[in-house]
């Protein structure tokens, strides 16, 4: 991160680590009121040291959480706190309801990586809510993010040459843009709306529509071999999936937004929005719009020219006879 020359209006660059006892000099010393906890970390960087990047990853997530939340609970002056979290803490499993609530909880626990970590994180929160009743405190559920430039597990697997899909199922996504996301923060940082939401575009695409709209081929893997087909992809550095995004990927998982609709936020872009923006701006794919419609401007180009050359002999025999 390249820290900013001067400070924003009242807002001052301090660079520190969350999993440091250190945090609680910089929210206590700067009389902070307001924490928006964004450092949760869902896709580990550096593939090639996967486990070491998981455990970094954990570390921000869960330790830099709980140093975080302490700080913040000494601090006289702190009223509010608001927390990044994720669709993940549903989980995925053939057993999930229509569309999950913020009262719903997994059907099946997430067993590792982000949404294991996202369900401690809320945990801690939750606690820390309740050793301070008189701080404002929001968990904002966000969806999977989606949209031009962005770098995610799903936008990786979305632009594989080829994307394995498991047989026999076809995901739900429900996506939300990042400008969306920061528009649910800002709100939630200017206005005090206490609890839990869910925050998405109301609207689902099936991962064999998207899969399609980017224009990629597809090869049906059975649902016990996805694991193995998962490894060999990490293997070839191409795309690393966990378990759980597996099970993300085979029965889909979609969140009821009512409940922060009603608290008065709406999404500028839909599902399918968000999606088209990805596409434009992604690499096309064997099978993309693009290069299909290319392929069938040469080939009407080719019979043009067939038809001109049988034309013109057709003529000349003409003229002989």
């Amino acid at each position: 991160m390249t820290p900013p020359r001067d400070d924003l209006g009242r807002a001052t660059f301090v660079r520190a680590d969350i999993r440091s006892p250190a945090i609680a000099k910089v929210v206590q010393g700067r009389g902070v009121d307001t924490v928006v906890h964004m450092a949760i970390v869902a896709t580990p960087a550096g593939e090639s040291g996967r486990a070491s990047a998981r455990e970094t990853a954990k570390e921000i997530n869960v330790i830099g959480t709980m140093q975080l939340l302490a700080a913040c609970q000494r601090a006289a002056t702190f009223r509010k706190l608001v927390v990044q979290s994720s669709v993940s803490v549903y989980g995925a499993s053939p057993r999930d309801p229509a569309a999950f609530t913020e009262e719903d909880s997994a059907r099946v626990q997430p067993r590792t990586g982000f949404g294991h970590d996202a369900i401690e994180i809320e945990s801690y929160v939750r606690g820390f809510g309740r050793r301070r009743p008189d701080v404002v405190v929001t968990t904002l559920r966000l969806a999977t993010l989606l949209g031009a430039g962005v770098d995610s597990r799903l936008a990786r697997y979305l632009s594989l040459p080829v994307v394995p899909r498991v047989l026999g199922f076809d995901a739900r996504l429900q996506l939300l843009h990042p400008d969306d996301a920061v528009r649910a923060l800002e709100l939630v940082v200017r206005e005090d709306l206490p609890g839990t939401f869910n925050v998405a575009a109301p609207d689902v695409v099936t991962l064999s529509q998207a899969i399609r709209r980017m224009g990629r081929p597809t090869v049906g893997v059975p649902r016990g071999s996805a694991p193995l087909v998962a490894s060999l992809f990490r293997s070839w550095r191409a795309a690393d999936f966990s378990a759980d995004q597996i099970d993300a990927l085979t029965y889909g998982r979609v969140m009821d937004t009512s409940r922060f609709t009603e608290a008065g936020f709406v999404p500028c872009r839909s599902t399918a929005e968000a999606l088209a923006e990805f596409v434009a701006t992604a690499q096309p794919g064997l099978l993309s719009a693009e290069r299909v419609e290319g392929a069938a401007g040469a080939v009407a180009r080719f019979a043009e020219r067939a038809d001109r050359r049988a034309d013109r002999h057709a003529a000349r025999r003409a003229g002989r006879a």
